[in-house]
């Protein structure tokens, strides 16, 4: 069903959606960093749906180029469902899965929900550089004494990061390493 009034202005939820589309598509891989930053753009510098139509084209095939939201809201059970995932991937380190936690997380739901990947992608590079610090710390004398620093650090950490995640809102884990994006 292709869109009925292409003139008409877009609103920001709009430029949302296809915002989101055009970053699921570079994290699965179908576009590359160039060309998603293109898109990203484009698609924020819109002002009709005309606009956003190329933007979609040819990512979804003999779909249409642009689907506006649904006039029912899906609910909060889906954005729900999301957050509680997206606090899972940080809180499973603290049951000592440390770096599998947010790998479950990302292959559960991290490819249906971009929300998750990037709570899990963010989890799990906190969770290798608290790792790789303990194991390279000890090798010196003032490491020793920040190992305890470090842990406690990760375990407040990870419950602000939970919590934040459960709220809806983006946490970056300060001095990590990033090193999956």
């Amino acid at each position: 069903m292709p869109v009925q009034h292409p003139q008409l202005r877009v609103s920001d939820a709009d430029r949302d959606q296809v915002v989101e589309h055009v970053k699921a598509a570079f994290a699965a891989g179908r576009i590359d960093k160039i060309e998603m930053d293109e898109r990203l753009d484009r698609a924020m510098t819109a002002r009709t749906h005309a606009d956003l139509m190329p933007i979609m084209t040819d990512l979804y095939g003999s779909r249409p180029a642009y689907v506006p939201p649904p006039t029912t809201y899906p609910g909060p059970a889906a954005e729900s469902r999301d957050r509680l995932l997206g606090a899972g991937a940080h809180l499973l380190g603290l049951t000592g899965l440390v770096v599998i936690g947010p790998l479950i997380m990302m292959l559960v739901a991290g490819g249906d929900s971009p929300y998750v990947r990037r709570q899990a992608v963010e989890a799990l590079n906190f969770q290798l550089t608290v790792l790789g610090a303990t194991i390279l710390l000890p090798f010196t004398v003032v490491g020793i004494i920040l190992i305890p620093v470090i842990w406690v650090l990760w375990f407040v950490l990870s419950i602000v990061a939970g919590v934040s995640a459960v709220s809806g809102t983006e946490f970056r884990y300060p001095m990590t390493l990033r090193l999956v994006k």
